[in-house]
């Protein structure tokens, strides 16, 4: 079982958060070829360690937030809100 220490809620299950993807991913502009779009959506890395995902606390607070896990592990390393100044707006901690 995954343990997310939300910043909003504090730490819950993994069931209540719904995976978002991969978080390091910047998206092409919406007005951009389809082949720039075809290769931000398909062709990724299938990373072996620590990288950045996108969860949202869908059963909670209902915020996105940036994670920090290794794929092998499962270990959380990190979790803040994906959203810049999010935190200081609703008084949480980042």
């Amino acid at each position: 079982m995954i343990r997310i220490s939300c910043p909003f809620c504090g730490p819950r299950d993994h069931s209540e958060f719904s995976y978002g993807g991969d978080g390091s991913i910047t998206y092409p502009a919406l007005d951009a070829p389809m082949q720039e779009w075809h290769d931000a959506v398909f062709l990724r890395e299938n990373i072996c360690g620590v990288q950045i995902e996108t969860w949202q606390h869908v059963n909670g607070c209902r915020m996105w937030l940036l994670v920090e896990r290794d794929t092998m592990t499962h270990e959380i390393h990190s979790v803040r809100s994906a959203h810049p100044g999010m935190a200081a707006a609703l008084g949480a901690e980042q």
